[in-house]
C-alpha cells in the first residue's frame, strides 16, 4: 500500500471507528483541508522502539494520546501475560506532562482488563522511583509516562522489565510483535476504573515506596559526617524545572545533611507549558538562566537542576574568576567519578573487581581516571538500559562490583537499588563532591583542572541537526547511509585510523545505527540517529596537551564534519 492510500485509509478508520471518542473525531475533521497535517499524523504508526513511545499529544496514529496509548499497553499485557508469571502486575508512574496522569489511568485500566494488577503512583514521580518501585514490588514490568526532556507539545510511554530496567531490543522486539497483533481498537480489553479498584486490580501508591527509595539513594551517601559539619558554610540552588525531581532531591539532600538548599520559586511547581525556560532540559545552559540569577543573589556554591522526569541532571559551579560555569555531562561524570573512587579508597572499601560502565559516545575520561584507581570500565550502546543489563548480569554472576554507570547526556547511578539514570542520587553525589572538596578550600572547577592537568585535556562536543516529518526520517537515514557507504580516509588533516559500524552488532553488543569513528590523534566523532526525538546527534572527542589545543582540535573537527554532514 502506498503511503498516501495508507493516511487516507487510516484518516477515514478514526473518523469512522465507533470505538473513537467525538472530541477526537473533531480534533481531527478540523485538519480535513490541511493535508500535510494529516500526513504527518497517519503516515506511520507511533513506533514503539526500544525506550518506548515518545510524540506530540494528538489525534492520530503518528500521536500519543489515549488510542495508541490503549494499543500499546494491550501488546505490553499480552507479552506479560505470556511471561508465565504467578499473579503478574506491573508499576506505573508519570511525570508533570500534559495528559500524563489520563494516559497512566488508561494504561491502567487496560492492564487490568487483562488481568494484571497496576499499582500507579498517586502523583508525579520521578523515573528512576519507578525503576526502584518495579524490584521493590517484585512486579513483571513498568511504565513511565513521560517525553523527558522534549519540548510541551510532546508525552510518551518507556516501559521497564522485571529487573527495573528499560527494556533491552529483544524484549522490545516482543512487545512490537504483540502490540502489532493488535489491529482494532476493539482489540483493545479495559475494565472501568471503579471496577479495577473493587477487585484491587488497581493499587495507588506513593508514601511508603517514597521513604524506601529515599532511604536507598541515601545509604550510598559516602560522606554524611562531613556534610553535617559543612551544612552551615555549603549553599545550594536548585530547580526542578517544573518537574518531578522537586520534592524527591530536596528530601534526600536534607536527610545526607544539606541545610542551606534554596530552590527557585518560578520553577519549583509542576507546569505542564515549561512556561519559563525555552527547553525544560538541564543540557543547555539557558534552563540555568533563573538559578543563575538566584545562586548570584546568595553566594551558592553548586547549582543543580533536573529535567521533568528527574533522571538526569546538571550541575553549575564558581569557575576560576568567580562566574557560574555549567558543567558538561562528561565533566560532571568525571568529577563524580573521581569523588566515587577516592572516597572508596580512602574507607578501605574499593572492591578489587568493581567495575564502571559508561556509553561509547561518552568521554574516556572518566575511564581513564578509573584506571588510575585500578578500576575497570566497560563501554556499552547509548542507552542507559544497556548499562542496567550489565548490572543486572553483575548481580546474578558476582564476577563485577557495579560502581558507578553513566552517559554523556547528564544520566547517572551509583548503588544498585534501580536500573536507570537518577538524578536524585546524582544530586546528592554532585552536592557531596563538592562540600567535601570545600572543605579542603577547592571548588568544583579547580578540582576539574586538577583532573585535566593530571589526566590530559579531554573536550567534548555535541551537533544535532533536527528534521521533523516524514522527510526528515528520510533526511537522517540518507546522511547515515552515506557516511556508511562512503567512509572518509582522513578529516581535519588526521588520518581515519579505524571505523565501527554498530549496526553490525560489533563486540557482542546488539546492533545499533550507530557509525564511530576514530582518527590518528586518538580524536574521535560517531553518527547516531535519536531514538527519541527527529535528530541526527553528531558526538566528538579529543584529548589535547592543554586546553587550548584542545579546544583547536575539536573546532576543527566539528567544522570538518558537520560541513559534510549540512550537504546532505
Amino acid at each position: 500500500m502506498s503511503t498516501q492510500n495508507r493516511v487516507e485509509e487510516q484518516y477515514q478508520l478514526w473518523l469512522n471507528d465507533p470505538a473513537i471518542d467525538e472530541a477526537t473525531k473533531q480534533e481531527l475533521t478540523s485538519i480535513a483541508n490541511d493535508p500535510k497535517e494529516i500526513e504527518d499524523r497517519f503516515y506511520r504508526d507511533l513506533e514503539f522502539g526500544t525506550g518506548g513511545l515518545r510524540g506530540v499529544i494528538g489525534a492520530g496514529t503518528n500521536r500519543m494520546n489515549l488510542y495508541t496509548v490503549g494499543r500499546a499497553t494491550q501488546g505490553l499485557a499480552q507479552f506479560v501475560n505470556q511471561t508465565g508469571a504467578t499473579n503478574p502486575s506491573v508499576v506505573i508512574a508519570y511525570d508533570s506532562r500534559n495528559q500524563s496522569p489520563e494516559f497512566s489511568l488508561e494504561a491502567a485500566k487496560v492492564l487490568a482488563g487483562n488481568g494484571i494488577k497496576a499499582y500507579v503512583f498517586e502523583s508525579l514521580r520521578p523515573t528512576p522511583e519507578l525503576s526502584f518501585a518495579v524490584r521493590a514490588l517484585k512486579a513483571t514490568a513498568g511504565i513511565v509516562v513521560t517525553a523527558s526532556h522534549n519540548p510541551p507539545e510532546y508525552n510518551g510511554y518507556k516501559v521497564y522489565g522485571a529487573d527495573g530496567g528499560q527494556l533491552v531490543p529483544d524484549q522490545a522486539e516482543q512487545v512490537i510483535g504483540e502490540i502489532q497483533k493488535v489491529q482494532s481498537f476493539a482489540d483493545v480489553k479495559r475494565s472501568t476504573r471503579s471496577e479495577a479498584e473493587s477487585a484491587g486490580m488497581l493499587q495507588w501508591v506513593g508514601q511508603e515506596l517514597d521513604d524506601q527509595y529515599i532511604a536507598a539513594v541515601t545509604s550510598v551517601s559516602l560522606n554524611k559526617e562531613l556534610i553535617k559539619k559543612m551544612s552551615d558554610n555549603f549553599r545550594v540552588v536548585y530547580t526542578p524545572l517544573h518537574g518531578a525531581g522537586n520534592l524527591s532531591v530536596r528530601a534526600v539532600l536534607e536527610e545526607v545533611g544539606f541545610s542551606q538548599v534554596d530552590v527557585v520559586a518560578e520553577q519549583e511547581l509542576p507546569d505542564a507549558k515549561f512556561s519559563t525556560v525555552k527547553s525544560p532540559n538541564p543540557e543547555e545552559k539557558e534552563a540555568f538562566t533563573l538559578a543563575i540569577r538566584q545562586a548570584k543573589e546568595v553566594d551558592a556554591d553548586i547549582i543543580i537542576g533536573t529535567d521533568p522526569d528527574c533522571d538526569r541532571m546538571g550541575a553549575v559551579v564558581k569557575d576560576a574568576n568567580g562566574e557560574y560555569f555549567v558543567l558538561t555531562g562528561n565533566q560532571s561524570g568525571a568529577i563524580m567519578v573521581d569523588y566515587l573512587l577516592n572516597s572508596l579508597k580512602e574507607r578501605g572499601e574499593l572492591p578489587a573487581n568493581g567495575v564502571v560502565i559508561k556509553t561509547i559516545v561518552t568521554s574516556e575520561m572518566g575511564a581513564v581516571i578509573a584506571k588510575h584507581y585500578g578500576v575497570e570500565t566497560l563501554n556499552t550502546l547509548t542507552g542507559f538500559k544497556y548499562i542496567g543489563e550489565k548490572m543486572t548480569k553483575f548481580e546474578s554472576s558476582k564476577e563485577a562490583e557495579f560502581l558507578f554507570g553513566y552517559e554523556e547526556s547528564y544520566g547517572y547511578l551509583a548503588g544498585t537499588y534501580a536500573r536507570d539514570k537518577d538524578a536524585v542520587i546524582a544530586s546528592m553525589l554532585i552536592c557531596e563532591a563538592a562540600a567535601y572538596y570545600k572543605n579542603q578550600g577547592k571548588t568544583l572547577y579547580e578540582v576539574l583542572q586538577q583532573l585535566y592537568e593530571r589526566h590530559g585535556y579531554f573536550l567534548e562536543s555535541l551537533e544535532s541537526r533536527t528534521m521533523k516529518g516524514k522527510d526528515g526520517v528520510e533526511q537522517i537515514q540518507g546522511i547515515m547511509r552515506d557516511w556508511r557507504n562512503n567512509p572518509p580516509a582522513e578529516i581535519n588533516g588526521q588520518q581515519v585510523v579505524k571505523v565501527e559500524d554498530f549496526s553490525l552488532g560489533l563486540y557482542d553488543l546488539p546492533a545499533e545505527n550507530v557509525l564511530k569513528y576514530t582518527l590518528s590523534d586518538n580524536s574521535w566523532f560517531c553518527l547516531r540517529p535519536s531514538g527519541t526525538e527527529p535528530k541526527i546527534k553528531v558526538y566528538f572527542a579529543v584529548r589535547g596537551s592543554s586546553a587550548q589545543a584542545a579546544s583547536d582540535a575539536i573546532h576543527g573537527l566539528v567544522k570538518a564534519v558537520m560541513s559534510r554532514v549540512d550537504q546532505n
